[in-house]
């Protein structure tokens, strides 16, 4: 990845879980584990996808990647919002137009080496700096209980900050995603290279984490935790991560992102495409193909 400082500790988790992070046309055709159908050529998302979210003001969904930010247009392709062609990481859509992320500038552009916190208050198409820029790489970011969790990749450090602005610093460890309860600010779940971390006093300090393995995780009710493993296997517990059960498979391959927008509405990118589940994750249907942009 180009314009990214190294980061040894977040290498030696995405080594261990065995992940390359660098990286609505209504009437596509559905698909089960088995496989999933391609959408229109056009609608194409260059470089690796780091973030979904669905905007309630439109009710469009938006794919942050490696090469900007993508939503589907009216004419059914996809379309870059805004000019930014940097590389977007840790995107969370925080309310209706309103989105956070962090990231790195595109290749050749001037400034920090990695945005810290970023936020767009129009849908994506512009974005400024609320803090920490060339300080800290959020590889995940989570909004809930009026507080902004980051996991910061280049500090290998969890961050919690109410205002966008103050940070306050929680535990260091090794993780790739975080999670946060719906119901309880105090627990926090992250993945890690030995399975689900736990913490139970806001991300202060986490047990040592627990199988099954997940790449990534999506808590959006009390009773609808969602994870991801490296290949698409995807599941659901009921209980807080302490029984899993299998929800279904993400078609594509090697997995990049997971949002749960409600119990049942399920986003997930995998190498080969961005897909949408509607009965939480028994069937998908592709969104996007996702393609390697240049120079990548």
């Amino acid at each position: 990845m180009k314009n990214t400082p190294k980061r040894p500790l977040a290498a030696t988790v995405i080594l261990a879980l065995g992940l390359a992070v660098t990286a609505c046309s209504g009437d596509s055709d559905k698909t089960s584990a088995a496989g999933a159908a391609s959408p229109e050529p056009s609608a194409v998302v260059h470089g690796h996808v780091h973030g979904l979210g669905i905007n309630p003001a439109d009710s469009r969904l938006y794919v942050a990647s490696h090469e900007g930010v993508y939503t589907l247009g009216e004419d059914g392709t996809a379309q870059r919002v805004g000019n930014s062609k940097d590389d977007f990481m840790g995107f969370t859509v925080v309310k209706a137009n309103t989105f956070l992320a962090s990231g790195h500038p595109a290749h050749g552009t001037s400034g920090h080496s990695s945005h810290g916190l970023i936020q767009s208050t129009d849908s994506g198409k512009t974005w400024k700096t609320r803090s920490l820029a060339g300080e800290a790489d959020f590889h995940s970011l989570d909004y809930a209980h009026g507080t902004i969790y980051g996991y910061d990749s280049t500090n290998a450090l969890l961050r919690v900050s109410k205002d966008g602005a103050t940070w306050v610093d929680r535990a260091g460890l090794q993780a790739l995603d975080i999670a946060v309860s719906p119901e309880d600010s105090d627990t926090v779940l992250a993945t890690t290279a030995d399975g689900v971390a736990k913490s139970t006093d806001g991300g202060r300090t986490f047990a040592a984490g627990k199988r099954p393995m997940m790449a990534f995780l999506s808590w959006v009710t009390p009773e609808a935790l969602y994870g991801m493993d490296d290949s698409g296997g995807l599941s659901r517990s009921t209980d807080g991560g302490s029984t899993w059960s299998k929800a279904g498979s993400v078609p594509g391959g090697q997995a990049q992102a997971l949002t749960a927008v409600d119990a049942r509405h399920i986003l997930a990118a995998t190498q080969t495409g961005v897909y949408e589940s509607r009965d939480g994750g028994k069937t998908f249907t592709k969104r996007f193909a996702v393609e390697a942009g240049d120079g990548h």
